[in-house]
């Protein structure tokens, strides 16, 4: 706007540059709520037809004392490029670069931009760069498992040693997790997806059903063994019977998990990296646990039955 020619016309500029704004934007008179949601009601002229810029410069601005005078005596009238909006946080102004990261595991593309961006582009001084989003989620998430897990691990153990009393149980146990995590490891290998948190979530998932298995069935060893049997037969009857128990705790964890795996709509990118990590962990735990777990309970507590004979 050309203010001081405004001024010695009688011409409030502010007033006339709303009232422009008004034309070209919409001007907003309220409020619909529909279905829930706030929607604002606009009020817009028609759209100017053939070249608007043109039409806008020979748009006549009525004065006070009578005549009119065409805009482009008031202001000067361009088309630029910039910003829609001008976003702020934390007192300082910000610009959001999006990217969708696809057939490739999100932190090693992060990773990678990093390296590339930091040495081909000189941030002037005053600017930063962040990376946030999904990545910043992830990290977050991250940081958080790298505590839980532990800690859930040691509450784990500690509640198996006060229901057997024995260390070596307890270990043998919590060697059934390393089966449960190379089932999901292979799965998501055979499937091309890569270790995220919803992934991450799967593996926790997997420690409380490869646990439970090894309760399951080192119970009824105990169990067997009080009875006086020999422990090749307390291992062998063991594992006979507690297949069912173990195998319908697997059978139904991953046919309810099958829906999740055949996902396609909003919300697969989560659903999917989940299922495969449990069900892929829930075979390879299952099978090895049937199979490696009364070998490893043999091998440990046999020398100790026959010293409790002798």
């Amino acid at each position: 706007m050309d203010r001081l020619r405004s001024g010695r016309l009688g011409i409030n500029a502010d007033a006339l540059q709303s009232q422009l704004r008004s034309e070209i934007e919409g001007l907003q008179v309220g409020t619909v709520i529909e279905q829930g949601a706030r929607v604002p009601l606009m009020l817009r002229h028609a759209k100017l037809q053939g070249d608007g810029l043109e039409q806008m410069r020979n748009n006549l601005i009525s004065l006070d004392e009578g005549g009119a005078i065409p805009l482009d005596e008031l202001a000067d009238i361009r088309r630029v490029e910039g910003p829609v909006s001008i976003s702020r946080e934390s007192g300082q102004r910000f610009a959001v670069i999006r990217t969708d990261v696809q057939d490739r595991d999100l932190v090693g593309f992060v990773d990678e931009a990093r390296e590339v961006i930091g040495n081909s582009v000189d941030l002037p001084e005053g600017y930063t760069l962040e990376w946030g989003g999904e990545f910043e989620n992830q990290q977050r998430a991250a940081a958080r498992l790298a505590l839980v897990v532990p800690v859930a691990l040691l509450l784990i153990a500690f509640l198996l040693f006060l229901t057997f009393r024995s260390v070596t149980q307890t270990l043998i146990i919590l060697s059934n997790i390393p089966f449960a995590l190379t089932g999901g490891l292979i799965g998501l290998w055979l499937t091309g997806e890569f270790l995220s948190v919803p992934a991450s979530v799967g593996f926790i998932a997997l420690l409380g059903i490869a646990v439970l298995n090894g309760v399951v069935l080192m119970s009824h060893f105990n169990y067997l063994k009080a009875r006086g049997m020999e422990v090749s037969q307390v291992v062998r009857e063991g594992a006979l019977r507690r297949l069912r128990p173990v195998m319908m705790t697997a059978t139904i964890c991953a046919f309810g998990l099958v829906p999740l795996l055949l996902a396609t709509g909003p919300g697969s990118e989560i659903q999917k990296p989940l299922a495969i990590v449990v069900i892929g962990g829930l075979i390879s735990s299952t099978l090895l646990t049937l199979f490696l777990l009364p070998i490893t309970y043999r091998r440990f507590l046999r020398p100790r039955l026959k010293e409790a004979t002798v």
